[in-house]
């Protein structure tokens, strides 16, 4: 059954079951989210007690209350209100959170707080699956074909995966056969880029064969990715203003020049939505 607006709205969102779970769990997400992200930032010596871990996660304490936590109210918000568009972001802004806190899981000491970043993505990925399952797919895809890049976003997403998954376990592989030691934080950033890069892969091999669940998938992971290079863009930004460590603008630039191939895919597919849902 078709989960029914407000009576204000004459529309119906493409979902099998009403979303009631997914919009009381979400919101604990976010309290969580706020909770983790300003405890680091006012008592950053006690929840992050390695000038490593201090370095890597404060900074991007400031970013998730900045891109994380709108993102995610935003994608409930405009689903709330009947758009397509904020029901196919949710699962990319709860993806964003899966990806930063499992960074934060294995890219720090255990401690009690590493049981709060462990609820993080657990709470998450249960979300995303359950929405992902409260989604008709197939009404998705076929409000969506033939108005989203299937073919440009469905290359980007399965060559950024394959680029990205080769470049950590070739981080890894170099570490280990000249027998150094990777930092902490780094090793917690690779194990997320490896889970990022199997689900773009899925995603963007689901989209090339034009399957549902890639037109369901497809927004949602371009979102995650476009949202993850600006927040990597805006840590290089802040990042000398939060704690001493040197402003990169090579790093900057590089990174903005790679966020462009995402981007763009990403913004075709937002107008293809929107569109669709202004015809609908």
């Amino acid at each position: 059954m078709k989960d029914r607006l407000p009576s204000s709205l004459s529309t119906y969102l493409p979902i099998k079951r009403n979303l009631t779970l997914a919009y009381i769990l979400s919101p604990v997400v976010a309290f969580l989210m706020i909770a983790a992200s300003i405890g680091g930032l006012l008592y950053p010596s006690a929840i992050y007690p390695t000038d490593e871990s201090y370095q890597s996660f404060v900074t991007n304490d400031m970013i998730n209350l900045l891109i994380g936590l709108p993102i995610l109210l935003g994608s409930i918000w405009l689903t709330r209100r009947g758009k397509l568009i904020g029901l196919l972001f949710w699962p990319g802004a709860l993806l964003y959170v899966i990806y930063n806190y499992t960074a934060y899981v294995f890219g720090m000491p255990f401690s009690l707080v590493t049981l709060a970043f462990l609820a993080l993505v657990l709470l998450s990925a249960y979300i995303l699956f359950d929405l992902l399952k409260s989604i008709d797919k197939k009404s998705v895809g076929e409000q969506l074909s033939g108005v989203v890049p299937v073919k440009t976003s469905g290359w980007v997403l399965a060559l950024f995966g394959v680029a990205f998954f080769f470049r950590a376990i070739g981080m890894l592989a170099e570490a280990s056969m000249n027998q150094t030691t990777l930092l902490i934080p780094e090793i917690g950033t690779l194990i997320a880029d490896m889970i990022l890069s199997v689900l773009w892969v899925s995603g963007g091999i689901l989209l090339l064969r034009r399957k549902p669940l890639g037109y369901v998938s497809g927004l949602g992971l371009l979102f995650a990715a476009s949202m993850l290079f600006i927040g990597l863009i805006m840590f290089l930004l802040l990042q000398p203003a939060l704690t001493n460590a040197p402003f990169a603008l090579a790093d900057v630039i590089a990174v903005l020049a790679m966020s462009l191939i995402c981007f763009i895919p990403f913004g075709l597919f937002v107008r293809g939505v929107v569109s669709k849902g202004k015809s609908s």
